[in-house]
């Protein structure tokens, strides 16, 4: 056999595809039910093929070698038809009849034979021959096609190699072309900010009567913003200075135009409104209907372009602030025009009927003040509301010009109020001024709270909706988009505006500019800045009056015949019913009611003016301020106490009662500070100042012995912190009152015993301890239930303050027992009263 060659390169050819598999086959090529059916029948035949027929006898003496072939004998022939004999070429030709004939045959069978058992070797050898001349075609073949496909890659590298190349500058073509494309577009965008100029300029050159309140004035308007605020952005930009100079100048011109077209507008109603306020016969409700009627009508046509000043003039402070200003003032100049006469008149007819008024109660000199203040300041804050309004409709700032506007209108009732407030005498006038400021004051603090609650709550339901319904909203608002307003960065760019001024939906100004504008609106009128001028009047001069009161009716004030009239006031004073309407302190504030003590017509006459002075000023006046007078008044008041109880003391009498009495009016009234003092909430003053008195001596010193001491010995200023407390001087001094009436009390009911416990018993005779004991009962029983009596009486029947009392009392009567007991020698020692029974005793008088 021969030797299989070698394939060289076999291993460089490229890997063959997996086979499919016959499942697969039949899944992606499906045949029908006739190729079904041809398949089968071509099967069928296959495995029922005959073997050839020149290898049907080679079969038979394979498989029978041993047994001569006999063939059957054919059927006679059919009549007519030839027999044909084909005999074999292993049977005799001739009948056998010598050894060599059947040797010879022998030979020729036995070689058959042998030929015949070794046929299929030979087939097979045949098979495998062909089978290598086969494989040696294929592996030619192969060989071929291994280098026709090397040959292929090699191309097909080359190929990928040039397409990939091809695709990369395809690529970069079309990244260039998309850059020069962007290079374009942001080069005319930006060329848009400079090109807008020429328009610009076109709509101004050509100006109309009409032409501010067009739609198209209002678009270049918001375009030439844009533009101002894109090259001041880009500064670097060619020519940008000179474009922005150019820009800013037509923003000015196009102001200045606002301005002119408003104030010409503004001229004309005033023309209007004066002319037509000429008629003597015109009633107060048509003056209105003018005055500010008319106004709120010309605002719906002047507030878009007025917004748009404010906001120009608002980013632009330098340029465009004048022309605000030239509108506020032209607004304010006509308002004062229409307003300033009929404000005047009605200030003077308030005038007379306050006058009128005031002559038929108290005489011909005097005025109602309060009167007159309620009314002018009523009118006033109305006046002020309404014109407040009316500026509302027209501006969104110039919130201090209004403010200076409203003043001078409120000057004209100040003007002639106030001369009238600095030469008020009255504590009760000045106050119910203020009471009638502060009430429209306090109004006015009241609506804003309410409105800031209102403002609050708006702005969270707003989140809440907000938070829930984003969906919704963006659906709903699909078709009702403002153009011009809802921008993706918050500012505008010249092709937003573009497009906006050419969208087909048209909506008015007003919607399109209500965003810019909110931050900037006026919430409300503060009426309290406006009547702050006349309450700081009415204010300083009740606090001059009140100073002036507690010096001369307090500090200085002189005793009369029967205000030391105690305990008759008293007395009289139980036996009367209580009637709230007729005791003057029953209508003080509520604050500085004194439920303890109520019957004021008992209290001491500096007493009454002090509590009464405070009850005036407690409302009406800063709290520190008020801290200050009441803690003079109180200080002042104290003192006239003190002098009052030494001149109550030292009245002449048999006993020892009016001293008593003295000691008891100073408690009383003392006690009746103390709880006004509580029910005020005075604090702790703490006055800072500069010690100098160390100062002179360090120059005395220095003058009369230069050289001695040097610098050690130096006394500088220092500061010094002075604390003052009402209550807590008023606690000393009550402390101090109530132990001398204590000691008082306790002397005249140990008077019997003194003489013993003080020693004078070894020096004079004295009457037996026994007899001594008796008589200090019957004094101590005496004096102790005068002394209780008394103090009910002047504390009206306070047990808890009677009670805080009597213990310190019952203990010095015990102590001064005690003492007697220790004088006491001998027997007699035994037989007298102990301490605890005198304690017991002294508890029984006291009631405890």
């Amino acid at each position: 056999m021969q030797r299989r060659p070698v394939i060289q390169g076999l291993s460089t050819l490229p890997t063959l595809p997996k086979a499919i598999t016959l499942e697969e086959w039949e899944a992606k090529a499906p045949l029908s039910e006739t190729e079904t059916r041809s398949v089968g029948v071509m099967k069928r035949a296959c495995e029922t093929r005959p073997l050839p027929s020149k290898f049907a006898d080679t079969v038979e003496l394979i498989s029978r070698p041993a047994t001569p072939v006999r063939r059957a004998a054919s059927p006679a022939p059919r009549d007519g038809t030839p027999t044909t004999k084909h005999p074999h070429r292993l049977h005799p030709s001739q009948p056998i009849t010598t050894p060599q004939q059947f040797h010879d045959w022998f030979a020729l069978i036995d070689k058959s034979i042998s030929h015949s058992q070794e046929a299929h070797f030979r087939q097979h050898l045949d098979s495998v021959s062909g089978h290598l001349s086969t494989c040696d075609t294929l592996l030619e073949r192969a060989m071929e096609v291994d280098t026709d496909v090397e040959r292929m890659m090699v191309d097909w590298a080359g190929v990928e190699e040039g397409g990939q190349s091809l695709q990369g500058a395809c690529e970069r073509m079309l990244e260039e072309r998309d850059r020069l494309i962007k290079v374009t577009d942001a080069i005319e965008e930006r060329l848009e900010y400079f090109q807008e100029l020429e328009h610009a300029t076109q709509m101004l050159n050509h100006p109309g009567d009409g032409l501010v309140v067009e739609e198209a004035f209002l678009m270049m308007v918001e375009r030439v913003d844009v533009c101002i605020e894109y090259l001041e952005a880009h500064r670097q930009f060619r020519e940008s200075q000179l474009y922005l100079m150019r820009y800013r100048h037509c923003l000015t011109r196009a102001m200045t135009l606002i301005k002119m077209h408003f104030v010409n507008a503004i001229k004309s109603v005033t023309s209007e409104v004066q002319r037509r306020m000429g008629d003597k016969d015109m009633s107060l409700a048509t003056q209105n209907l003018l005055l500010y009627a008319k106004f709120q009508a010309t605002s719906t046509a002047l507030r878009p372009i007025i917004g748009e000043l404010e906001v120009r003039a608002a980013k632009h402070p330098e340029e465009l602030s004048a022309l605000l200003g030239e509108c506020h003032a032209a607004f304010f100049y006509a308002r004062r025009q229409l307003i300033t006469g009929r404000l005047t008149e009605e200030i003077r007819r308030m005038i007379v009927e306050s006058e009128t008024g005031a002559k038929s109660r108290s005489g011909p000199a005097s005025i109602d003040l309060v009167g007159l203040t309620r009314s002018g300041c009523s009118y006033l804050k109305h006046m002020c509301m309404d014109e407040f309004s009316l500026f509302q409709a027209f501006f969104d700032s110039g919130e201090d010009q209004l403010y200076r506007y409203l003043e001078g209108l409120c000057d004209n009732l100040y003007d002639d109020l106030r001369p009238r407030i600095l030469h008020e005498t009255k504590l009760a006038v000045l106050c119910q001024v203020c009471t009638v400021i502060q009430a429209l004051m306090v109004l006015d603090v009241h609506t804003e709270f309410d409105e800031s609650l209102d403002d609050n709550d708006d702005e969270r339901d707003e989140e809440d909706e907000g938070e829930s319904d984003d969906d919704e909203e963006d659906e709903e608002d699909e078709d009702d988009e403002e153009p011009g307003i809802q921008y993706a960065h918050g500012t505008p760019t010249l092709r937003e505006l573009n497009a906006a001024s050419e969208s087909s939906q048209k909506f008015p100004l007003q919607q399109r500019l209500r965003g810019r504008r909110q931050h900037h609106q006026l919430r409300r009128l503060h009426v309290g800045n406006l009547l702050e001028m006349i309450l700081q009047d009415a204010q300083t001069r009740l606090v001059f009056r009140a100073q002036a009161v507690v010096q001369s009716e307090i500090r200085y004030y002189v005793t009369k015949d029967g205000d030391l009239d105690y305990p008759q006031k008293l007395l009289s004073a139980r036996e009367q019913p209580y009637d709230a309407a007729d005791d003057p302190g029953s209508f003080a504030q509520p604050l500085l009611r004194l439920p303890s003590l109520a019957r004021v017509s008992t209290w001491y006459p500096t007493v009454k003016k002090t509590h009464w002075v405070l009850s005036q000023l407690h409302e009406y006046v800063k709290p520190a301020i008020f801290e200050d007078i009441a803690y003079e008044a109180i200080s002042l008041c104290k003192d006239s106490l003190i002098s009052a109880s030494d001149t109550l003391s030292s009245k002449p009498s048999n006993d020892n009662a009016t001293n008593l009495d003295g000691k008891l009016f100073l408690i009383r009234h003392l006690l009746i500070l103390k709880e006004l003092t509580t029910t005020l909430g005075l604090e702790v003053q703490r006055d800072r100042g500069v010690d100098f008195s160390g100062v002179t001596d360090t120059l005395g010193s220095l003058i009369f012995n230069p050289l001695g001491g040097g610098l050690s010995g130096l006394r500088l200023p220092k500061v010094v912190e002075n604390i003052a407390d009402a209550r807590l001087e008023l606690d000393i001094a009550l402390k101090t009152v109530c132990e001398d009436s204590i000691s008082q009390c306790v002397a005249a009911s140990t008077s019997p015993l003194s003489a013993i416990a003080n020693g004078a018993s070894s020096k004079s005779p004295s009457k037996p301890p026994f007899q001594v004991v008796q008589e200090f009962k019957s004094t101590a029983e005496r004096e102790i239930q005068i002394w209780i009596s008394k103090l009910k009486l002047y504390l009206n029947d306070d047990d808890k303050t009677v009670g805080i009392m009597l213990p310190p009392m019952e203990a010095k009567v015990v102590e001064a027992y005690e003492r007697f007991l220790n004088a006491v020698t001998g027997q007699e020692a035994v037989e007298l009263m102990t301490v605890t029974d005198v304690s017991a005793f002294v508890a029984k008088l006291s009631g405890t």
